[in-house]
């Protein structure tokens, strides 16, 4: 069986098939591009980082307290920094979801503009201030950090071509001939590998600190758990199934019951010569064991395809059907428990019914994927938003059938979009 190809950066730095991959290149795009952003962001640091450390190194060194003209210079600017960053993020914060896309696949959704007033009362606002200066401080940093490494390996490469010039190569120590650079150069290109692993490790470090910045954290307001009860789902479900048996005993089985005895009278008048005595004695059989597949239908109701192609490939077949195009990402391993399975099945299904029914979407995403002991399903689309479970939208009955398995249900549905549905189902045993 052909894995599933990874999905972001982090997954594909553990396949054996990283260096002749795409990643590598994916991951050196996303390293690049990261520089004139960095760049720019560390320019307007230094405004007032370079005469803040000049001021500290004066005084630890030299015992010379700042000027007042310095001071007042370095808090207006401090303040002036912090009263326009929350504004600057936010472009900022757009171009880096845009960009993480070279290296994650997943979606990470945008807010809107939410105002001015509310950027400063925004408590993501402020992580994506954060991340614009971690962006600006720490990343230049380890950037030419490793930038000095990889120019040494490339010194170290072509120290065999300069080793004969008027000037000794100095690397560790001075290199005057050819020969005395070759191992030098051999280890150098031997480390090559080392530092395309070295430049994944570098992107999906932050890589993985973008998507922690930016994935705003959601509210009471805008995620709102709609679990609801559990006894009710459960009681009426076993009111269901006890009706459906009900009727089973009292209106299907006696007329099955009746034939079954009616073919029994006739297998005992037909001769066992006859030629109809065996295709009697075959309806004889399967009408008795109609019952039992009545009953284990009642006892295990089950869509097929979760049966025939699991849960990956029953959502698959959700997606298929559906009227906008929807993209299925599956990262399962291990059995599932089949009540689990089942209601991961009915929560797609039932959140594609509403993205197509209410949302207004053009597309829609699925994910499932196994976190610690939960299976996470995740349910997204670019939709008006504003979904509301008292507006009758399915999602009341839903949180339901999530909350008889001990899951919840959790719903982000701002004012314009997107909507996600999220459902964490404990995968107990």
């Amino acid at each position: 069986m052909t894995p599933e190809p990874p999905t972001r950066l982090d997954e594909a730095l553990r396949r054996r098939t990283w260096l002749i991959s795409a990643w590598p290149w994916r991951a050196l795009a996303y390293v690049l591009s990261t520089v004139p952003i960095a760049g720019i962001l560390a320019t307007g640091l230094l405004v007032i980082g370079a005469p803040l450390l000049a001021a500290a190194n004066g005084l630890l060194l030299h015992g010379r307290p700042p000027g007042v003209a310095l001071l007042l210079f370095l808090a207006v600017g401090s303040l002036s920094l912090l009263a326009v960053a929350p504004i600057v993020s936010f472009p900022v914060a757009v171009i880096e979801r845009w960009r993480l896309r070279l290296v994650d696949n997943r979606p990470l959704p945008a807010p809107p503009w939410p105002g001015l007033v509310a950027r400063y009362r925004s408590a993501g606002a402020w992580r994506e201030v954060a991340y614009l200066f971690c962006l600006g401080g720490l990343v230049p940093v380890v950037y030419w950090f490793f930038l000095l490494l990889v120019l040494l390996d490339l010194g170290m490469i072509t120290s065999p071509w300069l080793a004969g010039d008027a000037e000794p190569v100095v690397i560790w120590q001075p290199i005057e001939t050819t020969a005395e650079a070759i191992p030098y150069a051999i280890v150098a290109v031997l480390l090559l590998p080392v530092f395309c692993y070295a430049t994944g490790l570098i992107a999906a470090a932050q890589a993985a600190m973008t998507r922690w910045a930016l994935a705003w954290p959601v509210n009471a307001a805008a995620l709102r758990e709609v679990a609801r009860s559990r006894t009710r789902l459960v009681g009426a479900y076993e009111a269901e199934r006890r009706r459906i048996e009900r009727d089973l005993h009292d209106g299907a089985q006696p007329r099955l019951t009746s034939l079954t005895l009616q073919l029994g009278l006739a297998r005992l008048d037909v001769p066992e010569d006859s030629p109809a005595a065996r295709p009697l004695a075959v309806a004889h059989d399967q009408a008795r064991g109609l019952m039992v597949m009545l009953r284990q239908l009642v006892h295990g109701i089950r869509p097929q395809s979760l049966t025939d192609l699991g849960l990956a490939g029953a959502a698959s077949e959700l997606a298929d059907v559906a009227t906008i195009p929807v993209t299925v990402h599956a990262d399962l391993h291990g059995e599932l428990p089949e009540i689990v399975e089942t209601t991961a099945y009915f929560v797609v299904s039932e959140a594609l019914g509403n993205v197509v029914r209410h949302a207004g979407a053009t597309r829609a995403d699925v994910r499932l994927t196994r976190v610690g002991g939960d299976l996470v399903v995740e349910v997204t689309d670019d939709g008006h938003g504003g979904a509301d479970p008292a507006r009758g939208t399915g999602l009341t009955g839903l949180a339901d059938r999530v909350a008889a398995v001990d899951g919840r249900l959790l719903l982000s549905s701002p004012p314009g979009g997107p909507t996600l549905v999220r459902v964490e189902l404990p995968c107990r045993r």
